[in-house]
């Protein structure tokens, strides 16, 4: 079986969640810019983290034979601080490199109106660098925020097809359906969406534009939820196809659009250890 993880924010996690990930099958993983719970307080703070999603968390998932590309992008909490706001201006050079896959995680966490204004700026740089979107929907009033998010998103003019719109659950999945964007789901322990609820949304909606990951970061969160959902679809009369449709060919697809996803030999990668430390020669 083979995994890849469209949303899961690595920085926060260790070396032994990389290798249990392998050892379940996971084999590429995105990783989006995000909040990292200590709220950034200057635009250094934030090119530095670009850069570590760049170089350094590519190198480290590579020793554990997994495949790792980012999004980047102003998360929607911190497009409320004006300290942050020159993050946008910098963007532009971070947009051209190779690992970047995708313009994220926009979009809405409160509705305020710096948000929607980082939000529409951003989705102008997906267009003009010809990137897909990774769109996070507010976890306070979701339905509202995220019939707010495809308004913004009609209006930007941007493909629907190129838009993932993520952390859906049973109330907004019918909306994004009917859009054409890009269905995601979070998996978690105690929160968002459950391998149960997720099977019973993908027997009512099939397995098109529809894609699970794991979210996992600092918080009670798992980065073998991936795994789990596959596991819960076998055993409710899912084929292997059905489960690599969803797991792997559908990230695959959605990210490729980018032009710079490379994940043709991730499903043969093996680990490579360094004892107890990760080789740098």
């Amino acid at each position: 079986m083979r995994i890849f993880d469209p949303h899961i924010h690595m920085t926060s996690r260790t070396t032994g969640d990389y290798e249990r990930m392998h050892a379940a099958g996971v084999r590429a993983v995105v990783e989006p810019a995000f909040w990292l719970g200590q709220p950034r307080t200057h635009v250094g703070s934030f090119l530095d983290y670009f850069d570590a999603l760049l170089g350094w968390e590519p190198y480290r998932a590579a020793q554990h034979g997994i495949r790792h590309h980012c999004a980047l992008a102003l998360n929607p909490k911190e497009a409320n601080d004006p300290r942050c706001a020159a993050v946008l201006a910098e963007l532009p050079r971070y947009l051209l490199k190779d690992g970047v896959v995708a313009v994220g995680e926009v979009g809405y966490d409160s509705m305020t109106a710096e948000e929607e204004r980082a939000f529409e700026a951003q989705l102008a740089l997906a267009q003009e660098n010809d990137l897909p979107v990774l769109v996070h929907t507010p976890h306070r009033d979701k339905t509202a925020g995220t019939r707010r998010t495809l308004d913004v998103v009609r209006a930007a003019g941007i493909p629907s097809g190129r838009v993932l719109v993520d952390h859906l659950n049973e109330l907004t999945v019918g909306m994004v359906a009917d859009s054409g964007c890009w269905m995601g789901f979070s998996i978690y322990p105690d929160t968002k969406m459950d391998p149960d609820r997720m099977v019973t949304l993908l027997k009512e909606y099939g397995t098109d534009r529809m894609l699970v990951n794991s979210a996992a970061d600092w918080g009670r969160s798992d980065p073998l939820k991936t795994r789990e959902v596959a596991d819960v679809m076998l055993a409710a009369g899912f084929g292997e196809d059905d489960v690599d449709r969803v797991l792997w060919r559908n990230p695959v697809a959605f990210y490729g659009q980018s032009g710079r996803l490379d994940v043709e030999t991730a499903s043969e990668a093996g680990p490579d250890y360094a004892g107890n430390t990760i080789r740098r020669g």
